[in-house]
């Protein structure tokens, strides 16, 4: 009879549990650019996110999300202070950022000590699914050696022999150029010369004067937001768009072609995401997120959106309950994420296995050439999970 009695008490105790989760609010903290040259891809996420949220009306497993925001200013020097105010003053229960890959590692530091999870939703450094990987954290864009390794094959496939590298010196771009050095030369390719400018500067006018006088097959680089407007812009005038082809990471034309004009007609860019699909999910998405925001979503949006299902899978998995930190982790490793950019899992470091696409610039559209590397997956290097 007291067995009875226990199992009866336990399983009550476990229905109210269940009930006062599923009629508290999930505290989301959005910690994303707002100003500075990555403000519009902040809000390309957080509008991806918040969508997926509307579509669930508003609740995740029962719980309805609250946000609490915070301009990270793509600063790493302030990134330890504002994630610390999420977390310690906003009593946050789970992490979304952020676009610098500088401000994610900070993030990602203070997430593993606390143990709060953390979804990456841009930010593509290696050590955030290497080294620094833990069991509360997950990525739902791409690690920066993915496109970079996909157009290292394109790029040697194309015949070309001898390439410069230029991007901004920090994380993102030594990773892309890594990935692309690491695929290039083993198809037999050479990088000459790796030239990179200070983030964010955006004087290019001197590197651009070397790559003419190197005269190489091609260029391969990384920039994004603002930077990849002027870089693009910069190359066509100083006369080099025609003599030496420019290929680089898909941040360089995504959310940037309006910008960026006829001066960037005709670029191949690799990324886990294109504007030409055409895919019952993908074009739902589209005319979902148009309807809502008058904007066309790219691929700071898909990766947004896919952060809020990555949290619904992990959330659906404890029915809500975020104290069950195993479970909620399992859950999102077992889930297969239906994403417009094409269904993904995650690999064993939590970062998504996916495939890569070829795009081409046409007009105002990155254009699906193909496939260059089918579910990629990037290899961890330094993981212990």
């Amino acid at each position: 009879m007291n067995t009875i009695r226990t199992l009866a008490l336990a399983s009550a105790a476990l229905f109210a549990t269940s009930l006062v989760h599923a009629q508290n609010k999930l505290k989301v903290g959005l910690m994303l650019p707002a100003t500075g040259t990555f403000a519009s891809l902040g809000t390309a996420i957080e509008n991806g996110f918040r969508l997926y949220v509307t579509e669930q009306g508003g609740k995740l497993s029962g719980r309805e999300i609250e946000f609490v925001k915070v301009d990270d200013e793509s600063d790493p020097a302030k990134a330890t202070d504002n994630v610390n105010k999420l977390i310690k003053r906003d009593n946050v229960d789970v992490l979304v950022g952020t676009v610098h890959s500088g401000v994610a590692m900070a993030m990602a530091k203070v997430a593993k000590e606390t143990g709060t999870p953390f979804i990456v939703a841009n930010a593509g450094a290696g050590a955030i699914t290497g080294p620094m990987c833990a069991q509360n954290i997950f990525r739902s864009s791409f690690s920066n050696w993915q496109p970079g390794y996909a157009m290292g094959d394109v790029v040697a496939k194309k015949g070309h022999k001898k390439v410069v590298t230029i991007t901004w010196k920090y994380a993102a771009g030594d990773e892309s150029v890594a990935g692309f050095k690491e695929s290039f030369e083993k198809a037999g390719g050479q990088v000459v010369k790796e030239l990179n400018v200070p983030f964010p500067n955006v004087e290019f006018q001197a590197l651009l004067t070397e790559i003419a006088a190197t005269k190489p097959d091609a260029v391969y680089t990384f920039f994004a937001g603002g930077g990849a407007v002027k870089f693009v812009k910069d190359y066509a005038a100083a006369g080099l768009r025609k003599s030496i082809p420019l290929y680089g990471a898909g941040f360089l034309t995504d959310g940037t072609l309006e910008a960026q004009g006829a001066d960037a007609d005709g670029i191949l860019t690799t990324l886990h995401y294109s504007d030409q699909l055409n895919t019952p999910r993908d074009s739902a998405f589209r005319l979902a997120y148009a309807k809502q925001f008058k904007l066309q979503p790219d691929v700071y949006a898909v990766q947004g959106y896919d952060a809020a299902q990555m949290l619904a899978a992990g959330l659906s998995a404890v029915k809500g309950d975020l104290s069950r930190k195993a479970e909620f982790a399992a859950g999102i490793e077992k889930a297969r994420i239906d994403s417009p950019r094409g269904p993904f899992t995650v690999s064993r470091s939590h970062n998504p296995v996916q495939d890569i696409y070829l795009r081409q610039v046409t007009g105002k559209e990155n254009k699906l050439v193909g496939i260059a590397s089918k579910s990629l997956a990037d290899p961890g290097r330094g993981c212990r999970l």
